[in-house]
C-alpha cells in the first residue's frame, strides 16, 4: 500500500511542475512590477479558471492527502523518534581543577 501511495505521489509532483510550467503568467507587464493596476489586478474581476488552474488545484489536493497519508504511515511504522537517535556522544574530556599550593601558617 505504502509503494501505491509513494508511487502516486511522485507522479503527482511531476505533474504539479508540468502543469504549472504550462501555464502563463497573470499581471505580466511592466505596470505591474512596479505596483501599477495593470490589465489583470491580483483582487480585481477574473475569469472563469482555466483548465490548467483546475489541474493544479486538484493535483496539490493530491499532493497533500498523500504527503499527510505518508506522513501517517511513517509513525504508525515506529521509526525513530529522533534524528539524532542511536548516536553515540563523545565523551567529555574533563581537565581536573588546578590544586592551590599548600599554605603554611
Amino acid at each position: 500500500m505504502v509503494y501505491l501511495i509513494t508511487t502516486v505521489h511522485v507522479l503527482t509532483c511531476f505533474f504539479i511542475i508540468i502543469v504549472v510550467l504550462l501555464q502563463s503568467g497573470t499581471s505580466g507587464d511592466l505596470s505591474a512590477a512596479f505596483g501599477g493596476q495593470g490589465s489583470q489586478t491580483a483582487f480585481g474581476p477574473r475569469g472563469s479558471a482555466s483548465t490548467l488552474s483546475k489541474a493544479t488545484t486538484w493535483s496539490a489536493v493530491l499532493f497533500m492527502i498523500t504527503s499527510i497519508t505518508l506522513s501517517l504511515y511513517s509513525t504508525k511504522k515506529g521509526g525513530p523518534k529522533s534524528v539524532l537517535q542511536g548516536v553515540k556522544s563523545q565523551p567529555t574530556k574533563t581537565v581536573p581543577a588546578p590544586t592551590a599550593p599548600p599554605t603554611h601558617k
